[in-house]
Formats: C-alpha cells, structure tokens, sequence
C-alpha cells in the first residue's frame, strides 16, 4: 500500500483537529470501533479512505508508520445506504425490475475487517450478528470467493464482521459489508480494483457500495450516475425491527412503471432538497407497508416529529427516513423515538463520500 503524506499542504484547522484526532489514538483506528462506531467515523472514514487508496477528499498531513498503515489497511467501514427516491421504471424480459433511484449514504454502519490466514473465515460480532447466526453462506465469504475466483488465488483470509446495522432492511447492510470486503481483500491480496461486475454478480446495491459516494443508481444497479449536488442536513433512520424479503415487495407491487426522477443540479440546504423530493418517491413503500404494517407506524411516527422535513422508506424496507435541517436535530430526536424493539439512529449524510 502507498503512502500519503498530504502532499505541501499548509494546516489548517481542519488538518490540525486531524492530526491532534490521529495522535490522540495513537493512529491505531481499530480501537475506534470498539467505543462507538457512529460517533468517531467523521474523523477517521476519510482516513480510512486515503490509506487505503480510496477517495481522497481532505488532504491528510500525518504520514503513518507502517504497522499504523497495515492496520488502516485492514479494516473498511461499510456505511449505510439509503434510497432518498426510488422509482420503478420498467421491467426487463428476464424478469428483473429497472430502477431510478437516488441513492447516499449516512455515517453509519457495519465494520469488516481482514488478515492474512491460509483459508478463508469469517467472525460475525456487533448487536445484530445473531440476525445472521442461521445463516450459512455470508454474504461477505460470497464476495471473496468471488473476487478470488475471477483473479485465479486462493481465497484465504480471516475475516471479522461487526454487525451495526439491522439485517434486510433495506439500507444496504449486507451489499456495504460485501462491497467493504471487495476492497479490502484486493488490497490483502495485491489485486486491482474489484471490477463493477463482480459486485452486480453480488447483488444490485453492491455496485454503489463499492463505489461508495451518492450516486444515481439505475437499470438493475450496474448504472451509476453522480449525484446532485447534496447540502449538509441531518438523517434520521428508524427500522420497527422487522424483516421484509425484497422479492416479495417486488411480486407485491401493482400498477404502471413510473417515470424517471426528475433530479437537479444540486440543493443548496435540507429544505429546498425535501421539497424536491416531495414530489418523487419510492414506488415499494406502498407494497413494503401492505407486507409489514409496522411499516406504516414507523412512518406516521416520523411524519410528526417536529423539524422533520420528510419522511420515506428507504429501498425496499422496513427501515425508513426522515430529513432535517441539521445532524444535531437527527441525532437528538432518534432518542426520543427509540422504543422497544426498534432501532434508531441520527446524524449526518455523508455528503464528502
């Protein structure tokens, strides 16, 4: 792995919250996860990042040491994926359903991480690894054996899974884990960059998982498009704790297709974003709630909190969104919506991803 050192770049404020964030930990990010996974990422995701050989959006003047630099390059922070739009705007002969969608990202989510080892393994731990303890093929163990299939190595790894998001959900958990572990292992076993193709043979969310930043998603996935120019806002996520399988919302829905969005430019803040927004949607709310009702109760609850700009689901569900004006409002109502059997979070959209 490379190094990068920031290049001649003069401090800034910015750079020297960095630099103080970095020392402070020792540049030993691993330990960040352990405390709290949505609190910490703003400092080290870009970090991350940049170590990794990955986007590069804030110059970074530290250069690690090499132990610090092959731990960085070890650990992937798979985000969230969340569906702001999502129309369904035909269907293909073989069946599947062409989708417009506009898709980000929130400062939240899963952790994978990789080492060295002769086979292949996987640790699932977090709050919602036993959602996953049934299941006998992991969506991450695909996706190495896939990537090391098409590059002709022998897939060995051991793999760790910090489970924080809620499984089939519909914001991405098992696509951002896979898409994390495509870029992790190419990196473990000195390979290029994971091509879109093994990622579409993966699932239709994982191509924008690997790319990794807002983008327009449509066809069944494989096309990517920049996104609009996103504003800083906050982003309320609530799931009732429910699981929707995504064929089923699909077979459930009923109609015309619809047309493509209509997307701009860009917004300049939260309010103008969701008045857009407003007049798009996303055509498997309807079916998700006629499946799973409780659906339909995250939904009212969110509609009527204060501030809440909109209030949507998100992919093919059960976990819905609201908007506000800040991440400080998000982050402080998802408390007062936590109940039982529910998970909630608030905070920022990734809008420098």
């Amino acid at each position: 792995m490379g190094e990068y050192d920031g290049g001649q770049q003069s401090d800034t404020a910015a750079d020297t919250r960095r630099r103080d964030d970095l020392a402070r930990h020792g540049c030993r990010v691993i330990r960040f996860w352990n405390n709290d996974v949505t609190e910490n990422l703003e400092g080290v995701s870009e970090t991350i990042q940049s170590a990794a050989g990955g986007p590069r959006p804030h110059p970074i003047p530290l250069r690690p040491q090499r132990a610090e630099r092959e731990q960085l390059a070890g650990i992937e922070f798979a985000p969230a994926k969340i569906n702001l739009a999502l129309h369904v705007v035909g269907r293909r002969a073989d069946g599947y359903h062409l989708l417009d969608s506009l898709v980000v990202f929130a400062r939240v989510g899963d952790v994978v991480r990789a080492e060295a080892a002769e086979a292949l393994a996987l640790e699932v731990t977090g709050p919602f690894a036993h959602a996953l303890a049934d299941e006998a093929d992991n969506l991450v163990l695909r996706a190495a054996r896939l990537l090391a299939e098409a590059h002709g190595v022998t897939p060995g790894a051991r793999l760790a899974l910090e489970k924080h998001l809620p499984v089939a959900s519909g914001i991405g958990g098992g696509s951002a884990d896979a898409a994390a572990a495509l870029r992790l292992l190419a990196r473990l076993w000195n390979l290029p960059a994971p091509a879109a193709e093994i990622a579409l043979a993966l699932g239709a969310d994982v191509p924008v998982c690997l790319a990794g930043a807002a983008a327009r998603m449509g066809g069944i996935g494989e096309h990517l498009a920049p996104a609009p120019g996103l504003p800083a806002c906050g982003l309320l996520l609530v799931n009732p704790g429910v699981a929707v399988a995504t064929p089923a919302v699909f077979r459930t829905r009923g109609g015309a297709f619809s047309a493509p969005l209509d997307l701009p430019q860009g917004w300049n803040d939260a309010a103008s974003m969701a008045a857009d927004l407003a007049h798009m949607g996303n055509d498997l709310e309807a079916p998700a709630v006629a499946l799973a009702p409780a659906i339909g109760e995250v939904l009212a609850t969110l509609r009527r909190l204060p501030g809440a700009l909109l209030a949507r689901m998100s992919g093919s569900g059960a976990t819905c969104y609201a908007l506000f004006a800040t991440p400080a409002e998000a982050e402080g109502i998802a408390a007062v919506v936590a109940r039982p059997g529910w998970w909630a979070w608030g905070g920022a959209l990734r809008t420098d991803a």
